[in-house]
């Protein structure tokens, strides 16, 4: 093992922009343990009178999770959401082949949102669905009058739920979708919705499933772009096999931790080429290292739905999870002038952030990350210049990156400093000096580090602390210019007070 040098210099007096809380939002689908038995878990113990998992949701409030988007995802693309108000009509969900129970709906959401402190963020059906189906929804969340705000009425809710954010469709574009569309069918049904969801409530946000494709964007743009806006993109970098299993590879993985950020410089051309960078966000609402272990999706045989259960191994997620999780987040800060929500998908289960059992549930790394981030980091992001050195991971195909990775935030109000860095090498520390912020008189900061005793490090419910945040006091004679020791495969916030 070696120790690597880098400089970080930061221009105080030159902020790039203030970040937007919702870019640490979370997904949630009907898929396999994410709503029951994961949020939704009526005989568990664990579970309050409504049937929401408790720790979920203190979980989820330690983090201070700002949106939840739901109810997919592909499911959502043959979701009939009235079957999942008032009398509830159980139905086979055809994305994943299951019977779907309706028994957690729209007016479930919404109460789970409200408990956790989440705004909801609603995705209508744009496949099976149409323009009328997907304003039935407006109106059944946000309005006073018509059928159905009487129907939400009658369903125990007199006062309207007030859904800001809603997007019509999920990934459209993509053959596996169900209601697939070519990019002219899909302009004119976006342009229809949108009208019509916005007759209901026109202070409704609508975002638009998207691609960083410029044809693709250039028809729906321009058909709707007036009444949207939000563009939604989404990305997942490693697959699970079809016989389950989840890659191992710790330099494959965290390779691939800067291709988010192509992705996000790749759409903000795109909308500036097309004069909507400013006037459409990015939201990149559905994003994880992993994708899903769902086998022979796009078959039409048999599936085997038990190898849907090795998404809870909790080995499958370890610090290369938490390392390409805080890359992505330090993107969405860096360009904050353009992305303003991002959800992981997803929250609870699956590949996500929390694991629920019966006895209670596991925080996994990448949950921590977010913890480091929405807690410890802040407001305003300021400009810096970063010199590190390149690392060559070692895997087949993976070209040379940066082995330093950080983002400077600031607290106008009180002046305090977040400063981020993540070492993405496996074995090897680094020392980050930082210079350029106002001398100080040697007042104590706080580093806090999640690392984990090698890359393979993961949580689980017999080991729920084996990865875990680290803090330590450092004292640091002159803030003006000063050195930080980042360990191998680490996360760290620094915080200067």
């Amino acid at each position: 093992m070696t120790t690597a040098r880098a400089v970080l210099d930061i221009l105080p007096d030159h902020v790039d922009g203030r970040r937007d809380f919702r870019i640490f939002g979370h997904f949630l689908e009907h898929f396999h343990r994410q709503i029951y038995g994961g949020v939704y878990d009526p005989g568990s113990h664990l579970a309050d009178e409504r049937g929401f998992r408790r720790d979920v949701i203190e979980a989820l409030q330690r983090i201070r999770t700002p949106v939840i988007r739901w109810p997919g995802g592909c499911f959502v693309s043959a979701y009939d959401w009235k079957k999942g108000v008032g009398e509830r009509v159980p139905c086979y969900d055809k994305a994943w082949r299951v019977e779907e129970p309706n028994s957690f709906g729209t007016d479930e959401f919404i109460a789970f949102c409200r408990e956790v402190g989440a705004e909801p963020f609603i995705c209508g059906n744009a496949g099976t669905g149409t323009p009328e189906d997907m304003s039935d929804w407006v109106e059944y969340c946000n309005l006073d009058i018509g059928e159905w705000a009487a129907l939400r009425r009658a369903n125990g809710h007199d006062a309207p739920f007030g859904v800001r954010h809603w997007s019509i469709g999920n990934e459209n574009y993509g053959a596996w979708e169900m209601g697939a569309k070519s990019a002219g069918e899909w302009a004119r049904l976006v342009l229809e919705s949108a009208k019509m969801m916005k007759r209901v409530d026109p202070d409704v946000e609508l975002a638009v499933a998207s691609i960083a494709d410029l044809d693709w964007n250039v028809r729906v743009l321009r058909e709707a772009g007036h009444l949207l806006a939000w563009v939604s993109i989404h990305g997942y970098w490693s697959s699970a096999s079809d016989e389950g299993e989840f890659e191992r590879g710790y330099d494959a993985l965290v390779a691939r931790a800067f291709e988010p950020e192509q992705r996000i410089i790749t759409t903000k051309h795109i909308l500036g080429s097309l004069g909507y960078l400013g006037r459409l966000r990015i939201a990149f609402d559905e994003w994880n290292l992993r994708g899903w272990c769902h086998p022979r999706f796009t078959d039409f045989g048999h599936v085997d739905h038990s190898l849907m259960d090795r998404n809870d191994i909790n080995s499958n997620y370890n610090m290369a999870d938490a390392v390409f999780t805080a890359c992505f987040l330090n993107a969405c800060l860096r360009h904050c002038d353009a992305v303003g929500m991002a959800n992981f998908s997803p929250a609870v289960n699956t590949v996500g952030a929390i694991f629920t059992h019966a006895e209670g549930i596991v925080l996994r790394p990448t949950y921590h990350v977010f913890d480091l981030f929405t807690n410890h980091s802040h407001a305003e992001v300021l400009h810096s210049a970063l010199s590190a050195p390149v690392w060559q991971p070692q895997a087949e195909g993976a070209t040379a990156i940066r082995q330093l990775d950080a983002v400077i935030t600031h607290d106008p109000s009180t002046g305090a400093i977040g400063i981020v860095l993540v070492n993405l090498h496996a074995t090897d520390a680094i020392t980050c000096r930082i210079r350029g912020l106002a001398p100080g008189d040697g007042a104590p900061a706080l580093m806090r580090t999640l690392a984990g005793p090698s890359v393979d490090a993961f949580n689980d419910i017999d080991r729920p602390e084996a990865v875990a945040i680290e803090t330590r006091q450092l004292s640091i004679a002159d803030r003006g210019d000063f050195i930080i020791d980042c360990p191998a495969h680490s996360v760290s916030v620094l915080n200067l007070e």
